[in-house]
């Protein structure tokens, strides 16, 4: 299934598609290690990072998000994930001065 939030694909169209600018860090994590992939937010700006890891120890995926602070949230709805960004961590979206801005194609 494609449109799990733990597909990376999914995960970074679901933020660009909210105006957030995204980075792929690392997604080759051993398959002994429950990280799954690695992406940054708002590269230059805000800078936060965000790790996706699969654990028995919670039924929904586990994502840590890292800037000065580690903060770990378990959910599987994208909606929260995005709310966290925009509320909690006050990340900002649609920003066009940024040099990683890229203008999406029609």
């Amino acid at each position: 299934m494609s449109n799990k939030i733990s597909t990376l694909g999914y995960f970074k169209k679901r933020l660009k598609d909210n105006g957030f600018i995204i980075l792929d860090l690392f997604k080759n994590y051993s398959d002994k290690d429950p990280r799954k992939w690695s992406i940054m937010v708002n590269p230059g700006d805000e800078s936060l990072i965000i790790t996706c890891s699969l654990s028995h120890d919670f039924e929904s995926p586990l994502f840590e998000f890292y800037d000065k602070n580690l903060i770990k949230y378990s959910t599987s709805s994208m909606e929260v994930i995005i709310e966290k960004l925009l509320v909690d961590k006050k990340l900002t979206n649609n920003n066009k001065n940024s040099p990683y801005y890229k203008p999406k194609t029609s």
